[in-house]
């Protein structure tokens, strides 16, 4: 059941911050601290970004929602059923349900009879990743924890009645190394709130201040997220959505202000503008170094974020071509949120789960050259399929190629090598390999002579190169 329009609130400008403060919740009480950050985005975008999400490089994204309950074509299955009435999602609903059902009635449906937190917990981890980043609330409005402002639309009220935001925090942060974070769509589809304000070009503020603001705050407070990806402006402006405000407090006063990062989607026409880091786009590849922290979010199937039961083998991403996407992706200053799509009740289909433990297998070789990495003076090499990663204060650059050579001799064109200074070695492998200097600048490195199953990792390597230029 669609959860019922709040009553009617009074027509909000735009210019009233400081009543907005007064209608939100106050954060928890903590020592007092002078404000760091005014609400202008000259300040916001001057807050230096937590070290520890650089120094991640890699994440997994869960879209996880009603949505998955139908789990065809995408998981803007409401919109494209109902508002866009595209007729693949049209005569889905004709050949599988009743005529008078509605999407709310996916609801009940949505069950996570097997979801098991502290199982998908050891998968993540086994992955190699350092953060997750969980769908909180989707364009749909439902909520996966018990919204105080979403009633009867929620994972507490309907269907799981279990709060599945909860859970997983609390399976993250006892069982795993990960960072814990949360997506959260600013706006809904068809909220009457939403929809109202949209009518009036977004010149009141029902839908925020009732709706959008205090369920961030009470996100932030009760589940203390170290990720917090804004998404789906609705084409209102941030001023509408009130972000600057929200992250003033967010960042100056809120639990996590110290170690908590954000993405650039606070309202239309920020993204690859303002906020911690960029975006841009999704599945954003920009294939060369940025000035701006960035990340890659993207999705193991290439057409949709929710599970698709419709789906092909060859809709999926080889691990080969997850590696690649990591490697250029880092190797160019961003991060890669990878995403799964489980099923409504709870378990990760086993294609995604063999793809991250591929990945963890893949990192535990050559994480030495992912985590904790630097950009290099070039992100990749004349020879294709190869880039470069650093660590200045270890004087290390790292070569990851994505193809072993049949000639058994790799060139680099970008390092220039010093005779008795330079090293080079294998990771997984350890001994000092033979390499030769070219002129005016090069190396070409004598590869060990291996079998496949006495390769270190099966899907690339990295090279690491100790006191090159």
């Amino acid at each position: 059941m669609r959860p019922p329009a709040p009553p009617a609130l009074p027509a909000l400008g735009l210019a009233l911050p400081l009543l907005l403060l007064l209608l939100l919740p106050p954060a928890p009480r903590a020592a007092y601290r002078a404000p760091r950050f005014d609400p202008t985005w000259k300040s916001l975008d001057a807050r230096p970004l937590p070290a520890w999400f650089d120094q991640a490089k890699f994440g997994i994204f869960v879209h996880w929602g009603v949505f998955s309950v139908p789990s065809f074509g995408s998981e803007w299955f409401w919109w494209y059923w109902q508002e866009k009435k595209i007729p693949m999602y049209v005569k889905f609903m004709e050949d599988n349900y009743r005529p008078d059902f509605k999407y709310e009635d996916f609801g009940p449906l949505f069950t996570a009879r097997f979801f098991n937190a502290s199982y998908w917990a050891d998968v993540f981890q086994a992955s190699g990743a350092k953060y997750t980043v969980l769908t909180s609330k989707h364009h749909e409005g439902f909520t996966l924890w018990g919204s105080k402002h979403s009633w009867n639309w929620n994972a507490v009220d309907v269907g799981p009645k279990r709060d599945l935001v909860k859970e997983l925090e609390a399976a993250i942060r006892n069982r795993t190394d990960l960072r814990f974070g949360l997506y959260y769509s600013l706006f809904e589809w068809f909220h009457p709130l939403f929809l109202e304000d949209k009518s009036r070009s977004f010149h009141q503020q029902q839908f925020p201040v009732s709706k959008t603001l205090p369920e961030l705050y009470e996100l932030v407070n009760k589940y203390q997220p170290e990720v917090l990806w804004s998404d789906g402006d609705g084409d209102a402006p941030d001023d509408y959505w009130n972000s600057t405000v929200f992250l003033v407090w967010l960042y100056n006063q809120s639990p996590v202000r110290d170690t908590v990062v954000t993405n650039d989607r606070w309202g239309f026409g920020t993204i690859c503008k303002h906020g911690g880091y960029y975006t841009c786009s999704d599945r954003y590849h920009p294939g060369h170094l940025l000035p701006h922290k960035w990340e890659n979010c993207m999705t193991i199937d290439k057409f949709s974020w929710g599970y698709r039961r419709d789906a092909r083998l060859s809709d999926y991403l080889t691990i080969e071509e997850l590696v690649k996407e990591l490697v250029e992706t880092v190797s160019c200053g961003g991060n890669l949120l990878m995403n799964i799509g489980p099923t409504y009740d709870g378990t990760i289909p086993v294609i995604f789960e063999e793809r991250l433990r591929q990945m963890g297998t893949w990192l535990k070789v050559n994480g030495e050259a992912i985590y904790e990495t630097y950009p290099w003076r070039s992100q990749s090499d004349v020879t294709p399929d190869v880039w470069y990663t650093s660590k200045p204060k270890q004087k290390l650059v790292y070569a990851i190629y994505l193809k072993w050579p049949t000639s058994g001799h790799l060139f680099l064109g970008q390092p220039i090598a010093t005779l008795g200074a330079t090293e080079i070695k294998l990771l997984g492998h350890g001994q000092p390999l033979n390499w030769t200097s070219l002129k005016p600048n090069g190396i070409l490195v004598e590869l060990p002579r291996l079998t496949f199953d006495q390769m270190p990792c099966k899907w690339g390597w990295a090279l690491a190169l100790t006191n090159v230029i």
